[in-house]
Formats: C-alpha cells, sequence, structure tokens
C-alpha cells in the first residue's frame, strides 16, 4: 500500500523566518541560514574562536582538505578578480546569494574577528555583495574564500565575473545630473518670480542683471544634463531614424537660443525656468524608467556557472589553471557537484552526470570508462578524471551560444509606444511650426519667428516622454511587490503584446522540490533501520526519508558505505541494509520509470521502494484557463511519460513536445514566429537559453531569485507562477493607461499650441503649462496603475 508524505515549514529559532526542516540545525532547534546558526552559537556562550574551527586562536593556519578553492592562489586568476592589489592589501567584492538576513549581515562584517589579517569588510544587501580588505602579506584570496566557506558563506565565482570585469563600460552619472539640474531649476524660479508678478517693470537693471543670471544657470542645464539628448538625437539622425529625443533636444535647443535672443536684446526675460524644469522633468523620468534590480542578472549564460579555474593533472600533481588555458589532452579533475567546463573523456572514477541545465532532462545520467561527457553536466558523485578532448570555446555547450540569436542586439525586439508615435509626432511638430512661420512671414517676420520658436517650445513631447517611464515605472513596481522582475520598462509593453505561451517542464511548471511516497509496508522496526542508516547521509533523497519517518529514535549503525550514483550499504544493530538504485539492489538496472526510486532490502528481503514524484506548480490550472486566449505550447527535453497528465492543462496533444534538444526548442519558437505568433517562453535551464532569447519575450522561472537562471527579459519567483494570467491583463492596462496619458498630453499641447501659433506666448503662460501638464501625467499614470492593480487582485 501506498504512503504519501508531505514536507513541512518551520521557522527559524533565531529570526522566526521559514526554513525547511531539513536546514541548519543545533540543540534540536532550526534555523533558516548558516548566519542565525552562527550568531545563536556565539551568543549562547561558544564565541567566535571555538566556533570556527581554528586550532588556537583566529589567525592561525588550519589543515586544508578541500582542493576546491587552489585555483584562487593562481597569479593570472586573482589579477582579474581583484578590485585593487598591491604590496601591502588587496580589496575584492565577491558575490554572496546565502545573505538572508540581519544575521548574515552581521556575522560577515566581523570578518576581523576570525582573523586579524582582514582590515575591513562590508555587506551590500540589495546586491548581495561582500567587499573585502586585507593583508596581503598575511592572508590570501585562497584564504578568504576558505574562510567564507568554512563558516558557510562560500562564494559565488564564476567565469562570467571575468567577463563582467573585461568588459566593464563606464555608465553617465545621472543622479549628478538631476542634482545639477534641479539646482539650477530652483534658483531660476526664484530669480523668475519679479517678473512673474510684473515687479521687474520698477527695477529694469534687476531685471536686466537676473535675466543674463538665469542664462547662467541654463548652461550648465543644456550643455551638462541635458548633452545625452543632443547626442541621441545626432546618432539617431545620421541613422535616418526620428526618435522622441529628436523633438526634445529641438526643444531645448530652441529654449535656450531664445532665451538668449531675449536677455541679450533686452527684449523679455526668455524661458530659463521652463528650460531647466523640462530637463529637471525628463532626467527624473528617465532615472524612474531605468529602475533596475541590483542582486538579478538577467544577462547570464553558460559562463554564469562554469568555473573560473579547473583542477590539471601534470606530472603526477593537481595545480589549478585557469580555464582559458585549458587545452585538448589535458587531464582534469572534477569533484562532486563540479561543472565539466569542456567535451572530455571518462579516465578514471564513476560518473554520474546532472545534464538537466543543457539537455533539461532531469534524471542524472551513468558514464562509463572511455564515453565522452560533454561540457556543461554537473557531476554529482566522486571525483572524476576526464581528457579534455575539445578546447572550451569548441564544446557541444558552447555551440549554442555560436546561434545568433544570441549576438544580435535583443532590444531591437521591443518597441515602445512612445517609440512609434515619437516618429510621427516630430513630423507634425515641425510641419505645424513651419507653417506658422510662412503664415506669418508677409505680414510680421518677428511675429513669424516668435510663432515658429514658440510652437517648437510649447510642443516638446515632455509630457509625452514622461507618461510612458512612469507609467512603466509604477507598473514595475506593482510586478516587483508580486516576485516577477522585469529587466527594463520596456518588457511591460510587450508582454501585453504576446498571444502564445510556451513553456518548459521539468523546472517551471514543475517544482524542484518532489512528493514522497512509499510502496511496500514496513513495520516500526524496519523504519528504523532504514532511518538510522539513512540519517547518515546528507544525500537530499536520504534527507526526505528521514523526515517522512518523523526522526525516530537510530541504532547502532557499522559498516557505512554510500557509493555515489548507487546508495548505501550499511549494517544497522546487526541487521544487513541496503537502501539505493536498483542496481545496488538487484545488480542491474531495470530502465526508465516515471517516478526516482530508492529501493530498500533488509537482510536479502526486499521492502519495497520510496517514488519520489514532481510536483506540478501551484497555479497550473490558473495558466492552463488561459487557452481561451492564448496559444498555449510544452517544449520538453524529457521523454514523455507525463504525456497523459499533462493533456489536462494542455488539451490539444499537437502542442506537446517532448525531447527537445537547445537548438530544437530554439528552431520551434522560429515556426511561431515565422506564423505571425508573438511569443512568450517560460523556462529554467540553461537548456531554455536559446528558445528564450528567441522569443519575443524570455521568462526565466526560479525557486530563488539569487541562483543560476538563464539570460532573459524577465524573471519570475515560482511562487507567482500562478499569477501569470493577472500579470498578462495588467500589462495589458498599464498599455492603455499610456494611451490615455497621451491623449492628456496632446490636450496640453493643443492649449498651448492656441497661443503659439499667434506668436504670443509669454514665459508665465509656458512656465504654467509645462510644470501643469507634468504633475498631471505623473499623478495620473500612478493613481491609474494602483487602482488597475487592485482590481487585478496584484495589490
Amino acid at each position: 500500500m501506498a504512503e504519501t508524505h508531505t514536507l513541512v515549514n518551520t521557522l527559524c529559532y533565531h529570526c522566526g523566518d521559514e526554513c525547511q526542516t531539513t536546514a541548519y540545525q543545533k540543540d534540536d532547534r532550526q534555523f533558516c541560514c548558516q548566519g542565525c546558526q552562527s550568531v545563536y552559537t556565539i551568543l549562547s556562550g561558544a564565541g567566535m574562536c571555538s566556533y570556527y574551527h581554528y586550532n588556537d586562536h583566529p589567525g592561525t593556519t588550519r589543515t586544508r582538505v578541500d582542493k576546491r578553492f587552489d585555483y584562487l592562489s593562481n597569479p593570472e586568476v586573482m589579477a582579474e578578480l581583484l578590485d585593487y592589489a598591491d604590496e601591502r592589501q588587496q580589496a575584492i567584492t565577491l558575490y554572496i546569494p546565502q545573505i538572508h538576513c540581519s544575521s548574515c549581515l552581521w556575522l560577515l562584517e566581523q570578518l576581523n574577528r576570525f582573523n586579524p589579517a582582514i582590515h575591513y569588510s562590508r555587506v551590500d544587501f540589495l546586491k548581495k555583495q561582500l567587499i573585502v580588505r586585507y593583508d596581503a602579506e598575511k592572508f590570501t584570496l585562497q584564504q578568504l574564500v576558505e574562510l567564507l566557506n568554512d563558516i558557510g558563506y562560500e562564494p559565488l565565482i564564476s567565469l562570467q565575473d571575468i567577463i563582467k570585469k573585461q568588459n566593464k563600460a563606464s555608465k553617465g552619472n545621472l543622479v549628478q545630473k538631476i542634482a545639477v539640474a534641479g539646482f539650477c531649476f530652483g534658483n531660476v524660479m526664484l530669480l523668475s518670480f519679479p517678473e512673474y508678478f510684473g515687479l521687474s517693470a520698477f527695477e529694469q537693471s534687476f531685471k536686466y542683471f537676473f535675466g543674463w543670471l538665469n542664462v547662467l544657470f541654463s548652461l550648465p542645464v543644456v550643455f551638462y544634463s541635458g548633452r545625452g539628448y543632443f547626442v541621441s538625437a545626432w546618432h539617431n539622425l545620421k541613422n535616418k531614424v526620428l526618435n522622441i529625443d529628436f523633438p526634445l533636444a529641438l526643444g531645448i535647443a530652441v529654449l535656450f537660443l531664445r532665451t538668449v535672443v531675449e536677455v541679450s536684446t533686452n527684449s523679455g526675460a526668455g524661458f530659463a525656468d521652463t528650460l531647466c524644469g523640462l530637463v529637471f522633468f525628463l532626467l527624473v523620468g528617465k532615472f524612474v524608467q531605468q529602475k533596475t534590480y541590483h542582486h538579478i542578472s538577467f544577462e547570464r549564460d553558460y559562463r554564469s556557472f562554469f568555473p573560473v579555474a579547473v583542477q590539471v593533472i601534470a606530472e603526477g600533481r593537481e595545480k589549478a589553471l585557469p580555464l582559458s588555458a585549458i587545452q585538448t589532452g589535458h587531464r582534469i579533475v572534477i569533484r562532486h557537484n563540479e561543472i565539466i567546463p569542456a567535451d572530455a573523456i571518462l579516465l578514471k572514477g564513476e560518473a554520474l552526470i546532472d545534464f538537466s541545465f543543457v539537455t533539461g532532462e532531469a534524471v542524472p545520467v551513468n558514464k562509463t570508462l572511455g564515453e565522452i561527457i560533454y561540457a556543461g553536466g554537473r557531476q554529482t558523485g566522486e571525483a572524476i578524471e576526464l581528457e579534455v578532448v575539445k578546447a572550451v570555446s569548441q564544446s557541444y555547450l558552447t555551440q549554442l551560444w555560436n546561434n545568433e540569436v544570441f549576438t544580435r542586439k535583443q532590444d531591437n525586439r521591443m518597441k515602445t509606444f512612445s517609440d512609434r508615435v515619437s516618429k510621427y509626432f516630430t513630423i507634425v511638430l515641425i510641419a505645424v511650426a513651419m507653417i506658422s512661420l510662412v503664415a506669418w512671414l508677409p505680414f510680421d517676420y518677428r511675429r513669424g519667428i516668435d510663432a515658429f520658436t514658440a510652437v517648437l517650445i510649447v510642443a516638446c513631447p515632455c509630457a509625452l516622454a514622461l507618461s510612458t517611464p512612469f507609467t512603466m515605472a509604477a507598473a514595475l513596481s506593482i510586478f516587483d511587490r508580486n516576485l516577477f522582475y522585469l529587466k527594463n520598462t520596456a518588457v511591460v509593453e510587450q508582454l501585453a503584446r504576446i498571444d502564445t505561451l510556451v513553456m518548459d517542464k521539468t523546472g517551471t511548471i514543475t517544482t524542484g522540490s518532489k512528493s514522497i511516497e512509499l510502496n511496500g509496508t514496513l513495520d516500526p522496526k524496519h523504519r528504523r533501520l532504514i532511518y538510522s542508516a539513512c540519517a547518515n547521509s546528507i544525500h537530499p533523497l536520504s534527507r526526505m526519508i528521514c523526515q517522512y519517518f518523523g526522526y525516530p529514535e537510530k541504532g547502532n549503525v557499522t559498516d557505512y558505505c554510500e557509493i555515489a550514483g548507487e546508495g548505501i550499504r550499511a549494517t544497522v544493530d546487526g541487521h544487513r541494509l541496503l537502501v539505493g538504485s536498483s542496481k545496488l539492489i538487484f545488480g542491474q538496472s531495470q530502465g526508465e520509470h516515471l517516478t526516482t526510486r530508492v529501493h530498500l532490502m533488509v537482510d536479502g528481503q526486499y521492502l519495497g521502494y520510496f517514488g519520489f514524484y514532481h510536483q506540478y506548480r501551484e497555479g497550473l490550472k490558473q495558466v492552463a484557463e488561459l487557452a481561451d486566449s492564448y496559444t498555449l505550447y510544452l517544449l520538453s527535453g524529457d521523454q514523455d511519460q507525463e504525456r497523459s497528465e499533462l493533456l489536462a492543462y494542455f488539451l490539444d496533444n499537437e502542442h506537446l513536445f517532448f525531447a527537445q534538444s537547445p537548438q530544437q526548442k530554439l528552431d520551434r519558437i522560429e515556426i511561431l514566429q515565422q506564423q505571425g505568433r508573438q511569443v512568450m517562453m517560460l523556462g529554467d535551464g540553461l537548456n531554455d537559453s536559446g528558445a528564450l532569447m528567441q522569443s519575443e519575450l524570455g521568462v526565466a522561472v526560479t525557486d530563488d531569485v539569487n541562483n543560476f537562471s538563464p539570460g532573459s527579459d524577465a524573471i519570475l519567483d515560482g511562487r507567482s507562477f500562478a499569477k501569470i494570467p493577472a500579470f498578462l491583463r495588467f500589462s495589458k492596462d498599464a498599455v492603455n493607461i499610456i494611451h490615455c496619458s497621451f491623449l492628456i498630453s496632446l490636450t496640453y499641447n493643443l492649449v498651448g499650441l492656441s497661443y503659439a501659433v499667434s506668436g504670443n506666448l509669454s514665459p508665465l503662460v509656458a512656465a504654467v503649462l509645462m510644470p501643469l501638464s507634468t504633475a498631471t501625467i505623473i499623478s495620473f499614470t500612478t493613481l491609474a496603475t494602483h487602482f488597475m492593480a487592485k482590481r487585478r487582485n496584484l495589490l
């Protein structure tokens, strides 16, 4: 008879956060992270010194048995990773995904108490980064990483870290530009008040002086803060493209030139206040639009989880070699849970390779001696030795990245509403300005020039330029609250255009966890014996079995042996136990099953097996109901054992594709696009990367946004999978709000044009219309976006 067991959560003893019962434990207490356990240990009287396993006191050298970090002693690797280095000190920034709470922060900022050679350690909590500065004469980078690993905070160091440092580009300081524009805007407004109230008529000398002060304040606004608009407009004109930056740059230039002319000829006060306000609000809109998630990477590829260096056997000894130096013929050592970086032949050891990141197949594969193992597989058993047969750049895994989909400019896929409208808006704006000029020239050329410049000033698309960023920024914050992280604001509009959803299976519509089911009958004695054997293992399946039994009293375990990839042999209270694969129990594999099975045998008697099942994500039923409005497809690297179960969600059998390679997934997306489909791909592994890039919108689904996820346009936390229908509807609402705000901005433009075409536009009218239209747009977009979010139950 089958028994089903549901895993339960508990609360952290230190901070109260939810944690798995198989998480960190001490004194029969549960902790959500290493930091909470460590702080509890230290505060309970153990102290730093006895908590950390140095022999005598902090700073002493301990015996190393872990060679995983030997590559960090390689000068070439160190030079690429370090932020600063001289003869006396070194500094580095490390990404530590385990940073979880205030306990983590406190512990990591106390590293100098573990070793006084560490001078400085500070945590950037949002970015999950640790900045460390240490004495290079007494401490090394390798020792630092080993220390962090020992206290439970192993840094995530990958090949892409080096790529990013090499390609790091300088970015304009937008905050400084906003500060300059805001400072000048405030002062110009102050100096313009006499003009607004007609007081300058009594003090002509002050009027002239204030006018030139306004011109001086306008100089840094135009040539520093607003320079980007001129550069963008010029580049786009050279490429024969009209975007919204052209009318903005034209408006800024006309405002500045007319201000200088009016002040220098003493014919008016100019429009310095409108100019500074325009640039200030535009930059604020750009700042809002550039909202990013510092702790999330949207640009990951295979290099994100490739090691920086590999252990190579040369002359009978192991040495760390940078990945770029790996060549054909090198003999490399790959240990448990490490990635195979290049196509290689297995020479020694038992290989049990997890190819889920590459193929999507969830079941690890056994490899025999002499067999080729392709790059990207993760060894899940003992240490193995391999001989490289292809360089990293020529491996099977990197072939996928040779596809043009990974080298093309991805932003070309996404055209926003303002991008499409700006071209026509610019043409109409210039046409109206020219008509005003031509209409007035025969009668009054001064009035014609005034009308021409006034049209360019009033019709400057400030409100249009602000409606999109403020609406999308508000929408982005709504998605953020619901654990849906978008790469940028353009993704919202792209989401609204989607009509086809394509999903991967393992890790996307299924959870990373499994349910456990016992097929067989166990009496209390057998339960205690099996628990006692499994309690000695750290394998995830062993932990699930222990939790299933509820942690009974342990028996006396002798002759314990855990065989990588097969299972456990042990003697418990004199009884001989075998717990593991069919190969361990029966001497041979029994073929593929729908579930992962752990077989049980005591004293030669077969007792049954534990089955571990994938769980479909909560909300898959709601997503399946989108079939009325969207076309749904499944592309899976797994075999089709679950086809019958999935037909309950994907009603069309022809829309289910199994055993799909990464290239086949990419090709399938292309076929749909050739049919005119707007495709959103949802995937979780490296094997989905091509399809994610090829689709109009790629969404990486993950149960931990800080862990590896492939390059994408958005990252969806698995807990919000059920909200996908609401996200799709809300994105359409956001686009409708932009359309409404565009109509509002046009209304203000028409009012202003009625003054402009007559050539009677006063600085006061311009000064009122610009901030009034801006305030209206910002208020409307913010309130309307939150209203629609509540309507979709996202707030």
